[in-house]
């Protein structure tokens, strides 16, 4: 994790587009590698999942970012199962995983353009269509395995409609799946 503090660490925006500021990545990063190191458990992987920075002109280019915060995410759930596992036992910690497998395939499995709440008239969601096709690949993948990867979840994205399905709603399932997914290595 060393390279990411550094300003160097990232290739920068140009023209219009903008990027996230690069003094609050690299203080994040640095708070996380400092963390990690530490072996200090209050900063989480769903806290590096969570992680939001402002967009700015000559910012570091997001995509860049997002696959370093991918990464480092991945080392601390790591490090977390890892810690659980010793702490509780892989009986423990797998029963954990597949009971938030199955409430995630609960949910998923209810009737189509039923799935989540939607948000209230003349606003918008996420389209509905997409979600559920999403849903429906993530199901596939808890009942049978069908072939499904983090980073396929982490960056999947949805057009928006009005009296789409609840942002948050579909966001924290999705960020559900990805612990799943890390927890089962």
């Amino acid at each position: 994790m060393t390279e990411l503090t550094s300003s160097a660490a990232f290739p920068k925006t140009s023209g219009r587009r903008k990027g996230y500021e690069p003094g609050v990545v690299d203080e994040f990063l640095s708070a996380a590698r400092t963390a990690f190191e530490a072996e200090d458990t209050k900063l989480r992987s769903d806290d590096i999942r969570a992680a939001a920075f402002p967009l700015v002109r000559d910012g570091y280019a997001v995509e860049a970012v997002d696959a370093a915060l991918a990464r480092i995410e991945d080392a601390f759930a790591q490090r977390e199962r890892a810690v659980a596992m010793s702490q509780r036992g892989a009986r423990a910690w797998v029963g954990a995983s597949r009971g938030l497998a199955q409430e995630i395939l609960d949910r998923l499995s209810r009737p189509a353009r039923r799935r989540f709440r939607r948000v209230s008239f003349l606003r918008f969601g996420y389209r509905v269509d997409e979600v559920d096709l999403v849903a429906g690949r993530i199901a596939r993948y808890l009942e049978s395995g069908e072939s499904l990867t983090i980073e396929q979840v982490r960056t999947v994205a949805f057009r928006m409609q009005l009296r789409g399905y609840d942002e948050a709603q579909v966001d924290a399932v999705l960020d559900s799946v990805v612990d799943v997914m890390q927890s089962v290595g």
